[in-house]
Formats: C-alpha cells, structure tokens, sequence
C-alpha cells in the first residue's frame, strides 16, 4: 500500500496539468486550473492542506484524487464549469500547517465570489481556525481528515466546543471521515487486547493529538487500565531522553501517542527505543504515513496504527477500483486519505448540481442533506453535526514486506459505532 515520499512526488509531477515548476527544496506547486471558456458560469472549490513539509507525500495524493473526481465530471456541476485551486496552509519554516496560513486561506476563499465549496482542512487544528471563518458567510467545508469530535460533537471536546465555532448558529462543517471519541477508544481496546494492564500516554499538544490522547485516557480507564504516565511534548524538540527515561522508570505495558508525524513522532519513537523502552508503541491515523516510515526508519517495525477506515491494501469493489485507476493516472499508489478526498469531491459536486445556482447557504444545506449516499466508502449519510454515519475503524501493524521494505498491514477491521 505504502509508497515512498518521494516517489509519490515524482508521480505527481508527471501527471498532466496536475504541477507546474518548483518551490525551495524540490517540492512541486499544484497548479491552479486553467479558467473556463469566456462565458461560461464558473463555480469555484479550493482546498487547504498543508502542501509543504512531510505532509505533503500524503496530501499531495489527496488533492490527486480530488482533481480525479472533476475530471470524471469533465469539471461541471449542473449548468456550472467547476475550477479548482488547492492552497497551502503550511510554511517552509515551519514544515506544517499554521494557523496564520489557513486564516490566510479561509479570507481568501470567503472574498472570493465564485467559491462555493472549502475542502479542508487537512490537521484538525487548522479547522478550528477556519471553520468560524467561513461559518460567517455560509461557506460549506468538507474535510476528508479531520477527527478532533471537539468541532462538532457536543460533549466530546471543551466546554465551548462545538458551538464557538459557529457563530451564527448554523453548522457549515463536516467530514466524511470517524472522528477520535471512536479512533481513541479503538486504540484502547487494541492495548487491552494486547494485553495491557499500564499504559504511558505522550501527545503532542495540538488540538488532534490531545484530544485523542484524552479519549484513550477515558477509554482505558473504562477497561480497567492504568495509565502510568501523561506527558506532552514539544514537536520541535532536539531530542526525548528526558521523556523516555521517565517512561522507562514507569514501565508500561503500552505507550500511546496522539499527535502527527509532523511533531517529530519518529524521533520520539527513536529516543524511546534507545533508552531501552521496548513496550509496544500504539499511535492513531496522524502517524498512517509514509512519513512516519521514513522518520522512524528501523523503530517502525511492529507500531501499531489505528485508523478511520482501511487501509488500500484491503480495498475491495468500488474503492479497490479507485485506487487502480489512481496508480495508472499517478504511477503510484494512493495514501490514506486520497479515497475521502475523492469521495468528499463527488459529495460537493453532487450538492452543486442539485442547487444549480452560485448559492453557498444553498449549497451548505444541499451537503449536509446528504442521505444513504453510494459511494466508494459504502453508503453513508451525514448527521445533523456534520458528521459521517461510517463507523468503520482499522489497526494496522508496520511489518517488513518479502522485499525486506517497511510496510503498514492491515491487522483488524472493527466497527465502532
């Protein structure tokens, strides 16, 4: 399932109009679509995911997959020309997402009259940002990773959440992904299996990882678990001995980790194993990555990883044809979240057509009245909080392939729901 960074990089530079030239360390620059035919009434959906940095092996393919669902639709919608432009939400300096960028983003595409569809955000910390944002002019987001249940689940996140990101009062945000009160409980219920009675927990301060650090915390300790130790860390941090030499002195059965690869996951990894922590190492879907391979190289081997769905080596049917297709268009395998980034498309441009009209409070509505959809990830409908009715959950184990090459497999599917 997995492929390099790098090769999926090559692949997306020699996909046709998907690039065009480069930016500082070899990245490419996702084009913007070529404007429609003078005349013609032009719809405008743009993306925001962090399109530098190590993210950018996983979201590159997602943005792929979005362009293959407009161009199964010969890029219309109704009686509109669809033009699409994928933004960036993340810095050369900071090699991630900041908050800065996405509200940069989310202004852009509210001053823009022809966007009628947000798709993001990619990190669950960027849509805390944007979300209230566009909530302001009724501008309908679609996220194909976000899981924080904080940004629309009542009860599941701080006091405030959801309702301070929704200032008018009418929900504009939803995902077509589980969110973590399932993945965290998941994850849990995968150590108890595994046959831990102690559990050290690390994540990495932002708002996905903490909140699905919490809900492992809350689930263990529903299973009769102990949690040894609680610690979070700085994602720019030299090194992790001080972390690890306290997790050593706890000697836990299971160390949990919520956070991304981005906040040095595979170093923490490292420094864990040096300092002769040999415990399994459990993380969610924020480590699902070929990054995470690279940074943690060796160290990988036997994490386990959990996520909302499955992963491409076990497509079946309609999502095992997607992910066919997508290795001819792109010469490589798709990531993770490229098959919600393709779905969340086709949702959009089903809203579109239904609405026929450049109307986003319109649109909003038409998304979020999707019900018993057919798509590739089964049928599904969204909640009244924006959320998916999918309850299908995944834990993978990095196992070395007969090539001798890192690799995730697919080890249980379960439905959380």
């Amino acid at each position: 399932m997995v492929t390099t960074a790098s090769k999926t990089r090559r692949s997306f530079l020699g996909a046709a109009s998907a690039v065009v030239g480069t930016v500082a360390g070899g990245l490419p620059v996702v084009a913007q679509a070529a404007p429609a035919a003078q005349g013609a009434q032009v719809i405008k959906i743009v993306s925001s995911f962090p399109m530098t940095g190590s993210s950018y092996g996983q979201t590159s393919t997602v943005v792929n997959a979005i362009r293959m669902a407009l161009e199964e639709a010969s890029r219309k919608a109704g009686d509109f020309v669809i033009e699409f432009e994928a933004l960036d939400d993340a810095t050369a300096a900071a090699g991630k997402w900041t908050a800065d960028k996405e509200a940069e983003n989310a202004n852009k595409a509210l001053n823009d009259p022809n966007v009628m569809v947000y798709l993001g955000t990619f990190n669950s910390g960027a849509a805390k940002v944007s979300i209230p944002i566009l909530n302001a002019a009724s501008l309908v987001m679609i996220s194909p990773a976000n899981t924080y249940p904080g940004l629309t689940k009542p009860g599941k996140g701080e006091a405030n959440e959801p309702d301070i990101y929704y200032p008018t009062g009418v929900r504009n945000y939803s995902r077509v992904v589980p969110a973590d009160d399932l993945q965290g409980a998941v994850g849990a219920n995968w150590a108890k299996k595994l046959g831990a009675k102690t559990a050290y927990v690390i994540d990495d301060t932002e708002l996905y990882g903490k909140g699905i650090a919490d809900v492992f915390v809350q689930s263990a300790a529903k299973l009769g678990m102990t949690v040894a130790g609680r610690d979070g860390i700085d994602g720019k941090a030299s090194d992790y001995r001080a972390v690890a030499t306290k997790v050593r002195a706890a000697k836990p059965d299971v160390v949990y980790y919520g956070g991304i690869t981005q906040n040095n996951a595979g170093k923490l990894l490292k420094d864990l194993r040096a300092a002769g922590v040999d415990a399994p190492f459990i993380g969610p879907d924020g480590i699902f990555e070929d990054a995470f391979l690279k940074d943690a190289g060796d160290d990988a081997e036997g994490v386990y990883c959990t996520f909302g769905g499955v992963p491409v080596s076990a497509y079946t049917g309609d999502a095992k044809t997607f992910a066919e297709k997508y290795a001819k268009l792109y010469g490589g395998n798709p990531e993770a979240y490229a098959i919600y980034g393709y779905e969340m498309t086709k949702v959009a441009l089903a809203a579109i057509s239904k609405v026929n009209a450049k109307d986003r409070a319109a649109i909003r509505d038409a998304v979020f009245a999707t019900k018993d959809y057919k798509g590739i990830l089964g049928t599904w409908s969204f909640d009244p909080n924006g959320d998916t009715t999918l309850t299908t959950m995944s834990v993978n184990e990095i196992k070395r392939t007969a090539e001798g090459k890192l690799d995730f497999e697919l080890i249980e599917v379960v439905s959380a729901g």
